[in-house]
């Protein structure tokens, strides 16, 4: 990267797109370069991330004769989201770690608020209150037609979860939702084409967050 950490305090960069775009193909990529390059990496995942917060997952994304209602499907993935800051994120940010984070609140506005249909300004406070205010330093979007990254988790024969198994038209709203976030804030959110080949999405990532830090080590003066 070219770049140390020193003492900055410790960074959050998510992880975000609709199912099989290749993020967490990336996310584990990027933590690889990071720690050659002598950073502390701390990889975790949403929902998820802690033994409860995963208990919550198995929850959300099991199948169940019971449907789950939207509010309650919110509900349950901000709760685990606050043990996860709690538990997770928060400790490793204030020991000076670089969390990277494969899901975290803007999958939350995509697919409960754009897919599901709930108040997205609604669901932003709740964030807020959940995380204690807090934001990612850097999110990246790996975009996808939504029927091509669907055939990829098919072709990769990995379990189909819940969310997996919602209609194309849920996955358009929710990429639909994730475009809208990026185009609403694009200094923190980067698209990236998910379409490309792995190495070349590598090197992107790579040249992002080379820059991020250097502006990051220009505004703290190292």
């Amino acid at each position: 990267m070219g770049v140390r950490r020193g003492r900055l305090r410790g960074i959050l960069i998510t992880f975000e797109g609709v199912e099989g775009s290749g993020k967490t193909t990336q996310c584990h990529r990027l933590a690889k370069l990071l720690r050659e390059d002598g950073y502390r990496v701390v990889e975790t995942r949403e929902p998820g991330g802690t033994p409860l917060a995963e208990r919550i997952r198995a929850v959300l994304l099991g199948s169940s004769a019971e449907p789950i209602a939207p509010e309650c499907e919110a509900s349950l993935i901000l709760a685990a989201r606050s043990q996860h800051v709690a538990q997770v994120i928060a400790p490793a940010l204030r020991e000076g770690a670089v969390v990277l984070c494969d899901r975290f609140s803007d999958s939350t506005l995509a697919y409960q608020g754009y897919g599901r249909g709930l108040n997205v300004r609604v669901l932003q406070s709740l964030n807020r209150f959940a995380t204690g205010g807090l934001t990612p330093d850097l999110t990246l979007l790996f975009d996808i037609p939504v029927a091509t990254g669907l055939a990829r988790r098919r072709q990769a024969e990995m379990e189909q979860n819940r969310l997996d198994r919602e209609t194309q038209r849920f996955h358009e709203r929710v990429r639909r939702g994730f475009l809208a976030l990026a185009a609403h804030d694009p200094r923190r959110i980067k698209v990236l084409n998910g379409r490309a080949d792995p190495d070349t999405i590598a090197t992107q990532v790579a040249t992002i967050m080379r820059r991020f830090l250097q502006r990051r080590a220009r505004r703290s003066g190292n």
